[in-house]
């Protein structure tokens, strides 16, 4: 399956920043941006705290624009004090959801076993789900990213139906990578892109004889995350294996975050001129 079949999209999330009139002016700016060309867009998907979810949705509601959030509970209510529930993100009007992201498996005990939880409730919930994936600088250096990555996707895909997968977005991201200024070569990332899918279509494929054998993996757009900036994204865009990007950084000034929209613009239509 070629890349054509696959979203483009282009995720920021914002992490702990924007209080709710500076998220809403963000909002605007980005919809402003690309309010004249709604052709052949990336999915652009904007991520900020809870606390500005609503007014992210109304800025953004008639525009090509979606909202995600930056985590949930996987259960639905509860006494489980500071949390929010993935029928609270549908309520606000979030239709994304970044789950399993490197800073909340470091700062918040975040697993895979969680990370499979959560992916199960998303997509109950029908909310999409960006699953982040990625190894540290001490496992890249010791050869074991392949081996890190699988065991990532394989627990977070852990008794969840391929018919259930369509929704299904990865993010990989190299811990070493995020907020370090430090980025993965565009050919490594394309690799690793090429490898997740893999992993996702061999899961799949266990117990199967192999005429029965679906690249189901080739239907997930996998994204980069790790300080990409707008000196970067076009080497990332031209690989043919990258979808997209998930962005810190870059996402939180238009300046930054509207020059990666329109080099995956660029790479959805030269996808089309192939066709």
């Amino acid at each position: 399956m070629s890349e054509q079949t696959r979203k483009t999209i282009i995720a920021g999330n914002w992490k702990m920043h924007k209080t709710r009139h500076k998220a809403r002016e963000l909002a605007e700016a980005v919809v402003a941006a690309v309010k004249h060309d709604h052709k052949n867009l990336p999915e652009i998907v904007l991520c900020p705290p809870f606390t500005a979810l609503y007014d992210v949705v109304q800025a953004v509601h008639n525009s090509p624009v979606s909202v995600g959030a930056q985590n949930m509970e996987y259960r639905t209510s509860g006494a489980f004090t500071g949390e929010i529930s993935p029928t609270m993100l549908t309520d606000v009007g979030a239709t994304y959801v970044i789950i399993g992201h490197s800073e909340r498996r470091q700062y918040y005990n975040e697993t895979d076993k969680t990370v499979n939880l959560k992916l199960k409730a998303a997509l109950e919930h029908r909310l999409l789900p960006i699953v982040c994936v990625g190894e540290s600088l001490d496992e890249r250096e010791k050869n074991e990213t392949d081996e890190v990555l699988r065991r990532q996707v394989e627990a977070a895909l852990a008794d969840i139906p391929e018919s259930d997968i369509k929704p299904l977005v990865v993010a990989y991201e190299p811990i070493w990578a995020i907020g370090t200024g430090k980025s993965c070569e565009s050919v490594e990332a394309n690799r690793v892109a090429k490898f997740i899918r893999s992993v996702i279509s061999n899961f799949f494929n266990k117990g199967k004889s192999s005429t029965d054998h679906k690249q189901v993996g080739n239907h997930v757009p996998v994204l980069y995350g790790g300080s990409v900036k707008p000196s970067t994204v076009d080497e990332l865009m031209e690989q043919s294996d990258v979808d997209g990007a998930l962005v810190g950084g870059a996402a939180l000034t238009p300046e930054d975050f509207v020059p990666l929209i329109e080099s995956a613009h660029k790479r959805i239509k030269q996808q089309l001129s192939r066709v």
